[in-house]
């Protein structure tokens, strides 16, 4: 085979390999799970505004899990510190690294007199109402289906009010609410 032929060989080979590559990829959404008690904020609550910061996040692990959010992620809305505690809902990401402004409210109870306007502590996002459950999908139930290392919520003594949600484990929470 002459150079020519290696050549236009060489680039056949090549040409198959090629794979078309969208220039905007589109990354599925991550998945999340924020608590809120329901007499502070429930999921009614969120149907009836449509948005709402997602505000008063005083633990640095739950805000650096805000932190790594992105629009258009998915968030499952849970009851807790309630009968039956539990996923009552979704909601969705739709704005990110909003500076959070009960923190220098002097009458809000989360107001932070370390965290200074000009060098903020706290941030928050903006979540949308997407659905709420037929039924609350409650914490016994979602420990029979899951163990600690496959959804954080079940995890005994765990307190953090923001977890990420692993996406296979979402799909199967999705079918069941």
């Amino acid at each position: 085979m002459d150079n020519k032929s290696k050549l236009q060989s060489y680039s056949h080979f090549i040409q198959t390999l090629y794979i078309p590559r969208d220039p905007m990829p589109q990354q599925e959404p991550s998945y999340w799970l924020m608590k809120s008690e329901p007499d502070a904020y429930s999921i009614d609550t969120l149907k009836n505004d449509g948005v709402t910061l997602w505000d008063g996040i005083r633990n640095y692990q739950a805000r650096n899990f805000m932190r790594k959010m992105n629009k258009g992620d998915k968030v499952f809305f849970y009851h807790s510190n309630c009968k039956p505690p539990g996923i009552v809902g979704l909601m969705e990401v739709i704005d990110l690294n909003i500076v959070d402004p009960t923190q220098f409210d002097k009458n809000s109870k989360y107001f932070d007199s370390k965290s200074k306007p000009d060098n903020p502590r706290w941030d928050c996002v903006k979540v949308k109402y997407i659905s709420k459950s037929k039924k609350i999908l409650s914490l016994p139930e979602l420990k029979i289906l899951f163990n600690e290392d496959e959804l954080l919520v079940v995890k005994k003594g765990n307190r953090l009010s923001i977890l990420p949600v692993r996406n296979d484990i979402a799909k199967i929470l999705l079918e069941k609410i």
